[in-house]
């Protein structure tokens, strides 16, 4: 476990905040997670984050995968096979290259990245 400072503690308290919002069944990419959490341009940081997570957190770290769907390797062997595990358990599917279709198991959230409505929901509501 990485050593934590008190600077990078509130970071990971927001990191984790959102990886605590990823549903079962789907997965969110590590920048994503870090544009989520304040920290854009910072998806290494989610990894380490993840990496010094405290055993008994309630922080479902499996479903962080990489920008192309995989699982990335760690440092300690064995660990990729566990994620994957965990994912699959899910009912999240894999190709035969190991990665996970994104564009139908990617987390999104509402409100992401704007109001959270797009034209087609305006038009609906009655054109406001």
């Amino acid at each position: 476990m990485r050593a934590v400072t008190s600077a990078g503690a509130g970071s990971y308290r927001k990191i984790y905040a959102v990886v605590r919002r990823i549903p079962r069944g789907r997965v969110a990419t590590y920048g994503q997670v870090a544009a989520l959490a304040g920290l854009p341009g910072h998806a290494r940081q989610v990894g380490y984050a993840l990496h010094a997570l405290p055993e008994a957190e309630d922080v479902p770290w499996h479903r962080v995968v990489n920008a192309q769907g995989g699982v990335s390797p760690r440092s300690e062997p064995g660990w990729e096979g566990v994620q994957r595990q965990l994912l699959e358990r899910e009912g999240v599917p894999f190709d035969a290259a190991g990665r996970i279709p994104l564009a139908e198991r990617q987390w999104r959230p509402r409100g992401a990245g704007g109001k959270g409505r797009t034209r087609r929901s305006e038009a609906a509501r009655g054109r406001r």
